[in-house]
């Protein structure tokens, strides 16, 4: 069933793109910086917003919906800048992803509904295009518990919250696309008690 869903994913998104350091980051530092992810995916039309919806799959029915408002480009000409889309991967009609573009059209945030339940799992965070920093609610709490971060792209660090008391309890640092090290916090204080090293990585 996984399976469908992921490719039923790549097919959307496919026809949709056509239209560090060494020191472990306090746990309550980590924690702070996550925001609520268990909000209603599918947001309110803006008043100056334009909606434009899509049908990929030829059932009549949208699937894509795209949001762009009056802005003018450098040459002081009125153009339709897009700011927003929303897409729905299985088709039941409902979103499964929302985005949200800077003034240049980049992606700049992401929302994902995993489960398809219509609420958001997952948020993504991109500076000027790129990949910085996902955010996922794996405990079901409304509160993210696993953070990635990217840097030019490639994951250099994971945080994670693994019972659920608001606070990050576990770090990997990652060198070369491979583990480098794991720290672990022991008795709840927010600081590593235990670094395990990787005997594979190079660092």
């Amino acid at each position: 069933m996984r399976s469908l869903k992921l490719a039923a994913c790549t097919a959307v998104l496919a026809l949709a793109a056509c239209s560090g350091g060494n020191k472990a980051v306090r746990a309550d530092e980590g924690a702070s910086a996550g925001e609520r992810v268990a909000e209603n995916i599918r947001q309110k039309q803006n008043g100056n917003e334009t909606l434009t919806e899509f049908d990929l799959n030829g059932d009549k029915k949208p699937d894509v919906w795209s949001y762009t408002v009056s802005a003018k480009n450098a040459e002081g000409k009125t153009i339709e800048r897009l700011v927003r889309k929303e897409l729905d991967l299985n088709w039941d009609g409902r979103v499964d992803i929302s985005r949200t573009y800077d003034d240049r059209e980049q992606i700049e945030k992401e929302s994902l509904d995993l489960d398809f339940d219509g609420k958001v799992d997952q948020v993504n965070f991109y500076e000027k295009g790129v990949i910085v920093r996902k955010e996922s609610d794996l405990t079901s709490t409304g509160k993210p518990s696993l953070f990635r971060y990217y840097e030019k792209g490639k994951l250099v660090r994971k945080e994670r919250d693994t019972n659920a008391d608001g606070r990050i309890d576990y770090w990997e640092y990652w060198e070369g696309d491979q583990v480098d090290r794991v720290g672990e916090d022991l008795d709840g204080d927010g600081n590593v008690d235990r670094w395990t090293k990787n005997p594979n990585s190079e660092g």
